[in-house]
């Protein structure tokens, strides 16, 4: 069963498919009237993109 992961490498942070390559990336800042709001509208768009991405459009690149 796939899950949203949470990614760091020596460049890079970003939320993730644990099955594909499938990376979140947000559209804009963050909307909302407060930090809070700011932070529910976000996890909303990015959990809203975790589970309507399919993982066969994101396939991992084979190493050499």
């Amino acid at each position: 069963m796939r899950r949203i992961v949470f990614v760091r490498s020596s460049r890079l942070e970003y939320w993730g498919c644990s099955d594909c390559a499938w990376e979140f990336k947000p559209i804009g800042p963050p909307e909302g009237q407060s930090i809070e709001e700011m932070k529910r509208n976000y996890e909303r768009h990015r959990d809203q993109d975790f589970l309507v991405h399919v993982c066969a459009q994101h396939p991992r690149k084979k190493k050499a």
